[in-house]
């Protein structure tokens, strides 16, 4: 039952921030979703030895439920600073396309062990929901229906519907009775109770864990992975312009997103979601599977997360869904991401040795110190950082777990330093300035002005 509540949560709560983000903050057609960057202090803080000693198993997890809110609200405070101070948005200034190229390319092949590694846990749906998905979406798009694209438009819905129905048919006719509990788990529909233990209707609504409580040390350790999100958010909002056929945000709009997502993780805090926000790399791969770029769709969708997150037996119902079936799209979706970030490329000189070098150590450092991290931990179950201040290991080990995160440390870092004075054109400065001010495009306006005429009482700066 306690596991339905938080799935319902986390389903409104993104719900609502996807509103706000597609009205007021960069108005890009983007999903707000859950993050994988919290997940390092979210587990420190339920292994607490403060939360770990309270022996009643539903006690200990309403007290960790209130110390991951007390976090998430406290360290939602940088990105809601950096958002609205414009700080984010003198930062950005030094973002080149060179710089971004291997910050978006990573958000997409960082999660590589998301892809494949998890349809093999059941090969009989995961690669059918592949082969089904990419004959869809690519091979049969050219069919129309009364001069509807169907396939290409709903071949996502399409393909999750029949792989779903024939799971189900699996798990009916007792195909995983004697399988391994790690099989049925992967593979069952009817997996963890989750419908029978939903409630018909249910409105999440704030502090319904309790009154959060607030440790330096978990915030510290939370504050992390909020500017991970920050990053991941940044290349998020850059690749999901390029696929909506938008010109690049502006520095004023893209600061003014951050700030909006810096109150969702204020939210997620205060509803209990257990888990932070930042933009979802995977509906930014569905704009350029379907090549539906308009915000008014992602606003109808947030309306239906609002809603199935209410009726919770219609949200238990979709939470069943096996999740191979979503690693299959994974490996689609997040390849498309990826080569947004390389499409950056054709904007710089890639016959400069400089922009090789840059480009080539920022993408494997990405890739490879994570991986570092991700095998330590697996081995030690602990990260490298592994000192007695316990919020330094998690700030530490948070930052490094991203590839994104790393890429933009690195890139950026280079890039700005490597002979930039005599290579503007060579990094793709001149094609990004003209999009930098607000008012350097027309199309600018178009994109991103406020809705119900706001930008009379917040011009942009």
């Amino acid at each position: 039952g306690d596991k339905v509540r938080v799935v319902q949560t986390l389903l409104f709560v993104q719900g609502i921030n996807t509103l706000i983000q597609t009205l007021f903050g960069t108005r890009l057609p983007t999903v707000i979703g859950g993050s994988y960057a919290f997940m390092v202090p979210i587990m420190s803080i339920i292994h607490d030895p403060a939360l770990t000693r309270i022996e009643d198993d539903h006690l200990r997890f309403l007290s960790s439920m209130r110390a991951v809110q007390g976090a998430l609200i406290v360290s939602s405070s940088i990105q809601i600073i950096l958002g609205y101070s414009q700080l984010w948005a003198i930062c950005s200034r030094f973002f080149s396309p060179l710089g971004m190229v291997p910050v978006i390319s990573l958000l997409g092949f960082g999660l590589f062990d998301r892809g494949f590694p998890v349809v093999g846990r059941c090969v009989e749906i995961g690669v059918p929901m592949l082969i089904l998905f990419v004959t869809f979406s690519q091979y049969l798009k050219n069919f129309h229906f009364r001069q509807l694209p169907v396939l290409e438009r709903f071949a996502l819905l399409i393909s999750v519907t029949v792989i779903w129905a024939y799971a189900h048919l699996l798990t009916a006719s007792g195909a995983y009775k004697h399988r391994p509990d790690l099989t049925q788990g992967n593979c069952r529909t009817d997996r963890a109770y989750l419908i029978s233990a939903a409630p018909w209707i249910k409105i999440p609504y704030p502090l319904q864990w309790g009154a959060p409580t607030f440790d330096a040390g978990h915030c510290f350790g939370m504050m992390a992975a909020v500017i991970v999100s920050l990053i991941e958010s940044t290349g998020g909002y850059k690749a999901a312009s390029r696929l909506a056929s938008a010109t690049p945000p502006p520095a004023h709009v893209l600061s003014r997103g951050i700030g909006w997502q810096g109150i969702g993780i204020l939210l997620s805090g205060m509803f209990g979601t257990l888990s932070g926000c930042t933009v979802s790399a995977e509906n930014v791969g569905l704009l350029g599977s379907t090549r539906v770029g308009s915000r008014r769709v992602i606003q109808i969708a947030a309306g239906f997360m609002i809603f199935f997150s209410i009726l919770g037996k219609f949200g238990a119902l979709f939470a069943s869904i096996p999740f191979p079936i979503f690693a299959a799209l994974y490996c689609v979706l997040f390849g498309l991401v990826a080569s947004v970030g390389l499409s950056f490329l054709q904007f710089t000189n890639m016959n400069s040795m400089r922009n090789l070098f840059i480009v080539g150590v920022a993408l494997f450092l990405g890739l490879s110190i994570p991986e570092y991290f991700r095998e330590y931990t697996s081995k030690a179950y602990h990260g490298p950082s592994h000192t007695k201040a316990g919020w330094f290991n998690d700030f530490l080990n948070t930052i490094f777990f991203s590839s994104p995160t790393v890429a933009l440390i690195v890139g950026v870092f280079l890039d700005n330093t490597l002979d930039y004075k005599d290579s503007a054109r060579d990094r793709g400065m001149p094609w990004w300035a003209k999009f930098r001010s607000f008012q350097g495009d027309s199309r600018n306006e178009e994109f991103y002005t406020l809705p119900f005429n706001l930008n009379r009482f917040f011009p942009p700066s």
